[in-house]
């Protein structure tokens, strides 16, 4: 007859406790290494220049030039009648132009040939330097010298002369150098005319300087 089980032999082997705490222990430990390596993973992908992940460009492509819109100003039409302002006359420039032109001086003078004959060679001078009739008084006004600047200045404190024309300044010239007594004496010399020692040559330069003084006493042909 054979004896009764036993109560510690009809239950099942309880688990040791140690062991249990000791492969919890292993587990954790391999989760925290395998942790530690894909963070280091991380961060060398982290320390990859940018240029070597970006993908490889085409480098035969040229590059497109923005296109930028054409801006159309429109420029405003001035009103009819409408004047603009004078340019803006840079007098050293345009002396120093005169300047080269190696122009004569006048002094003043009491004969009227001698300023008729500087008038009609510094006229020559301003009108082949192109000049416009006020820069044209600006050039003459400066070749004036001695007498004839006092006489300049007198016109400036008497008139305007910002803005005087060439024909303004002329008749300032001829009132001046060609006023009635001079001109009465010429003409008395005009009418009585000879050619006495003078040769053929210079009787007609004589008899021409007078005639442009006193164009009236010219018989017409």
């Amino acid at each position: 007859m054979s004896r009764p089980r036993t109560r510690a032999n009809s239950n099942p082997q309880e688990p040791d406790l140690a062991n249990l705490v000791a492969t919890l222990q292993r587990q954790f430990q391999e989760q925290q290494q395998e942790t530690n390596q894909l963070r280091e993973q991380v961060a060398q992908l982290n320390q990859i220049p940018q240029a070597n992940v970006n993908p490889p460009q085409n480098n035969h492509v040229p590059p497109v030039a923005p296109q930028v819109p054409e801006v159309h100003q429109e420029i405003p039409l001035e009103p009819a009648g409408l004047q603009r302002n004078p340019p803006v006359i840079r007098e050293d420039l345009l002396y120093e132009r005169f300047r080269r032109m190696k122009a004569p001086e006048f002094e003043g003078t009491t004969d009227p040939l001698v300023a008729d004959n500087w008038l009609i060679d510094i006229q020559v001078i301003l009108d082949f330097m192109g000049l416009t009739e006020h820069e044209k008084v600006l050039c003459a006004s400066f070749a004036l010298k001695k007498d004839a600047r006092h006489w300049w200045k007198t016109v400036q404190m008497r008139r305007n002369v910002a803005n005087m024309d060439w024909q303004d300044f002329v008749a300032e010239f001829n009132t001046m150098y060609y006023n009635g007594e001079i001109l009465a004496v010429q003409q008395d010399e005009f009418t009585s005319f000879k050619q006495g020692s003078m040769s053929v040559v210079e009787a007609v330069n004589k008899f021409e300087q007078l005639s442009r003084l006193c164009p009236e006493l010219v018989p017409n042909e």
